[in-house]
């Protein structure tokens, strides 16, 4: 089994370790003796979203954000193509934001999105910072994803997504309806970053699981070791109030 992840802009996005969630995936396929291929996607490569089994897609500030949104525009139907045909995608804070049909700047101008995710993203008047710990209806227990938010954009969902998740500790979303993040198919977006797959080797999990799946679904996911990896959990959630 050989899984490929497509790392998106990896030298423009990358705010707050989200490389860190890259490492994860392609580390916890090494422990289970899958092979992976980290393929980086950069400005003007000749990309095949469908080749693919997933993408990320981190955070940027404002001007690495607008140099992505530009090239991104030339691959809109690619890359929502991969998204119909299940490619698993983890998208984090301004990559996101991207993925939902627009983005309404200070000013009240709209900036187009990938609109892959039934959501659009407002600027707000204060940043939305801190430790966060939401409740995930995709887990059992424990059900709990933690990490870190750092966002100007206040993002309101569409009823053609569901959330990641409900907000125990932080802002989520927006700061006032509890939603953190979306998820529609195989495509999650959040504002979590930490780096996030680290602290949350269960939502790691689900997301090879489902890109194993794509590929063969007779193919199990061997389970691992996980003590360090909850512990940084567990330390989360102490440093958040919640444990």
């Amino acid at each position: 089994m050989n899984l490929i992840i497509g790392h998106l802009y990896p030298d423009l996005l990358n705010l707050y370790g989200d490389r860190g969630n890259v490492i994860a995936l392609e580390k916890r396929c090494h422990w289970r003796g899958i092979d992976v291929t980290v393929r980086p996607l950069l400005i003007d490569d000749d990309w095949s979203f469908t080749d693919c089994d997933i993408l990320f897609l981190g955070g940027g500030q404002d001007r690495e954000q607008e140099i992505v949104w530009r090239d991104l525009m030339h691959q809109k139907a690619a890359f929502r193509e991969a998204a119909e045909e299940g490619v698993v995608v983890l998208a984090v804070c301004g990559g996101y934001q991207l993925l939902g049909h627009y983005y309404r700047t200070p000013d009240g101008k709209d900036i187009e999105g990938l609109g892959i995710l039934d959501l659009h993203t407002v600027a707000g008047k204060e940043r939305l910072i801190g430790n966060a710990v939401i409740t995930s209806p995709f887990f059992d227990e424990p059900n709990t994803l933690v990490g870190f938010e750092n966002h100007g954009g206040k993002t309101y969902l569409g009823s053609a997504v569901r959330p990641l998740g409900q907000v125990m500790v932080g802002q989520g979303n927006n700061g006032e309806d509890a939603t953190e993040g979306a998820v529609v198919k195989n495509v999650f977006g959040t504002y979590l970053h930490g780096s996030l797959l680290p602290k949350n080797p269960h939502l790691t999990d689900l997301l090879l699981s489902r890109a194993l799946k794509r590929k063969d679904p007779t193919y199990p996911l061997a389970p691992l070791e996980d003590t360090l990896e909850w512990q940084a959990h567990e330390a989360a959630l102490r440093i958040a109030g919640t444990s």
